[in-house]
């Protein structure tokens, strides 16, 4: 079951499409996140301001370089001991479509521990777009059952696994990170 829900959730990725699916926090609503048009139809589908950032997941902290050029080195301190799932947002983003960075150059991005997540990753070989899977301005969902229908129906692929979970998750902790090293919360 899970490698065949890895395998069309990929394959949706590559033809640019939008996915639905469980993350190690919320859902999410992903997409390529070096594809400037299926990230677009993400802003349309949410209602969301193309000036807002979105989150972009990585399965392994060492493919870091390929998309922040200075990372500090306490950002893999944080990675492997934060007890929650933890974004951090850094300076000088690259690699990345632009519509996915924010406009001052910055790029939130989160290590997934997730079998699902951590492996459509390694398959797809690039970073998964990762936004809440609500209509702008709406409650973020805890869970499958409080998506919207419009959100449902927008996509291209709803992954198969977790939508009968009434676990109440919560999105990340979000903290920025800046080149020297200091840090401030965004979201706790």
């Amino acid at each position: 079951m899970l490698n065949e829900e890895i395998k069309n959730a990929t394959e949706v990725l590559k033809n640019g499409g939008l996915i639905l699916y469980p993350t190690d926090t919320i859902w999410g609503i992903g997409c390529d996140a070096t594809n400037e048009i299926a990230i677009e139809r993400i802003f349309k589908l949410k209602g969301r301001d193309s000036k807002k950032s979105m989150i972009v997941l990585l399965d392994n902290d060492n493919k870091l370089q390929s998309y922040v050029s200075d990372i500090p080195d306490l950002a893999y301190d944080l990675i492997e001991f934060a007890e929650q799932p933890l974004t951090i947002v850094y300076s000088k983003a690259k690699n990345l479509a632009k519509n996915v960075v924010h406009e001052d150059g910055t790029i939130g991005i989160r290590i997934v521990k997730h079998p699902f997540c951590e492996q459509l990753i390694q398959r797809f070989k690039k970073p998964v777009v990762s936004t809440s899977a609500n209509l702008s301005g709406e409650p973020s969902p805890s869970n499958f059952s409080e998506i919207a229908s419009e959100i449902i129906s927008g996509v291209d692929y709803v992954v198969n696994l977790e939508q009968d979970s009434f676990e109440q998750k919560r999105p990340s902790t979000i903290m920025k990170l800046d080149p020297d090293g200091t840090f401030k919360f965004i979201r706790k």
